[in-house]
């Protein structure tokens, strides 16, 4: 029998043990441009050097370190809901789902799921940097903030279009600083409950976003998405790179560390519309805030930035067969045109919808610097939305948009090729700065960028745990008590449990329950899944009923 070396497992052990507190940090900065495509990063580059000669690199340039492996669970092509999810959670999840356990898809799933687990809400990584590590949070986008990346990162639902259970979670999950747009989704539970926490809560206010003292602070621009970049009044909405560099101050008081979470949200909806200079100044906004963090993590020493996109978009290149020749084109034959445009597709249909038809023409030479064609004014007017045609409803052509009309105009001024108007599944972006040199590096997959910030925060191998103790099944936590689930007027589930004198009346989206008539604060927030009939809590609520 071989004997063994225990003293050599013992050496193992402990420099396993120093690499892993080596690749600890204090405070994490995650960097999302949602959407972006490695051929999108390279447009925005091309067109900065164009521009700015001397400037022919982006602030992430120097970080770039691999590229990463993002998918659904049961799919390669992945959207922002599973694949950032997957991000926060560790685990791949579906279509649609905000860190949620998916079902099952046997014949389809690429890593074997567990179908017990299906609908199970999951701990992310925000979340227990707060429970554990008693860390300062943040989220700052330029979306809706129940959005789905936004919403991964500290709320749980199979339909990432529940608004109404997404948006409440947010709220009650007590992030410290929250800066992006969504004022429509703000009722008025929220703004109580938030001023009970003792939050700044401003809308559509960039005075008190720029001078309040405050450590904990909403900050929400615009009903729902803020403007593209290009097209936003400064005056009204700061970028990215404010917000960003806002809310590190805010979060960087503290003495715990922190974790932020910083969206380029809009370079995924320029993508869907196929509109490359709103792809390329919302990629450039978005490479400004990385600046911002950048400048902080390396005068801090105790930060990681860790910049990666959730999923690529549009299937963009530079040249298009649609051009002649196009790969022998200059920088000035493929950049000039895109260069010459002073508001984004969007921006332009705004103009247009309070412009004269008879003024059309000079509005594209103006915004764009393009001869508007008589074949082109006429399928602006035949568009089914354009509030300014003088067409009868009859004379216009049904299903035709005015945002695909202006955005086949100016794309075809330019010699950018798009395959698809959706997502696509390609690796994507991967950077990274780390004050000791522990980056990621090579292809990594989604679930291990997870894996390697949670050994960044000391907190490898917990969220499994985490996830069983704050979302413990109600028929589990309570299977020796008396308990019901009833439907309030609204539709909301109530959930009570009695013992002897005791009685919890717990209600989802929501970190308050009432115990015997009185509110008692969770640091986590509940959960209901209409599917199962289903409450997710945390297993210590049965001590209250004891």
């Amino acid at each position: 029998m071989k004997k063994i070396n225990f003293t050599f497992l013992f050496i193992l052990f402990i420099a396993s043990a120093v690499f892993s507190q080596e690749k600890q940090v204090k405070n994490i900065i995650l960097m999302i441009p949602d959407g972006c495509s490695l051929a999108t990063i390279s447009s925005a580059r091309w067109y900065q050097w164009y521009n700015n000669p001397d400037k022919p690199s982006l602030n992430i340039d120097p970080y770039i370190c691999g590229t990463v492996l993002t998918f659904s669970s049961n799919a390669p092509i992945g959207d922002s809901a599973p694949t950032t999810s997957c991000y926060m959670t560790g685990v791949p999840s579906r279509a649609g789902y905000v860190s949620t356990y998916p079902v099952s898809d046997k014949n389809n799933d690429i890593y074997p799921m567990d179908s017990t687990k299906a609908y199970q809400p999951l701990m992310t990584l925000l979340e227990a940097a707060k429970i554990v590590k008693n860390m300062a949070t943040g989220l700052v986008f330029t979306c809706e903030f129940p959005h789905a990346t936004p919403a991964d990162c500290a709320s749980h639902s199979y339909n990432r279009g529940k608004y109404e259970w997404i948006a409440p979670q947010m709220a009650h999950n007590n992030i410290d600083v929250v800066i992006g747009g969504g004022a429509a989704f703000i009722d008025q539970e929220i703004k109580d409950y938030l001023a009970q926490e003792g939050y700044g809560v401003f809308i559509n206010d960039i005075k008190n976003f720029n001078t309040y003292s405050g450590k904990k602070m909403w900050s929400i621009f615009s009903s729902k998405d803020m403007s593209y970049d290009l097209d936003r009044n400064p005056a009204e909405q700061p970028s990215l790179a404010e917000m960003t560099e806002k809310a590190i101050e805010k979060l960087s008081s503290g003495n715990n560390g922190f974790f932020l979470m910083v969206e380029g949200s809009k370079i995924d909806w320029a993508a869907h519309a196929n509109d490359p200079i709103a792809m390329i100044t919302e990629t450039l906004a978005f490479d400004k805030a990385c600046g911002k963090a950048l400048d902080f993590a390396k005068k801090d020493g105790n930060t990681l930035v860790l910049i990666l996109s959730d999923h690529g978009n549009s299937g963009i290149s530079i040249g298009s067969n649609r051009c002649s020749n196009y790969s022998k084109l200059s920088k000035d034959e493929l950049f000039k045109n895109v260069s010459q445009y002073k508001v984004t597709a969007t921006g332009l249909i705004d103009i247009l919808h309070k412009t004269e038809p008879s003024e059309i023409k000079s509005v594209f030479k103006k915004y764009a610097n393009i001869d508007l064609s008589e074949g082109d004014l006429s399928s602006i007017l035949q568009c089914e939305d354009y509030t300014k045609s003088a067409l009868s409803n009859d004379e216009r052509m049904k299903g035709s948009k005015i945002n695909k009309v202006v955005s086949k105009i100016l794309n075809e001024n330019t010699c950018f090729g798009f395959t698809t108007g959706g997502h696509t599944g390609e690796e994507v972006l991967l950077a990274a700065y780390h004050p000791k040199g522990k980056e990621p590096r090579g292809l990594v997959r989604n679930f291990e960028i997870n894996h390697y910030m949670c050994e960044a925060l000391g907190l490898e191998g917990q969220l499994e745990n985490l996830t069983n103790e704050y979302f413990a099944k109600h028929s589990s936590v309570f299977e020796d008590y008396k308990y019901s689930i009833t439907k309030t007027k609204g539709n909301i589930p109530v959930l009570e449990v009695k013992n002897k004198k005791n009685k919890l009346l717990i209600t989802p989206n929501t970190n308050i329950i009432t115990l015997n008539n009185k509110p008692v604060k969770l640091n986590s927030v509940i959960i209901y899944v209409d599917k199962n009939d289903i409450f997710y809590l945390p297993k210590e609520l049965k001590k209250m009923i004891e």
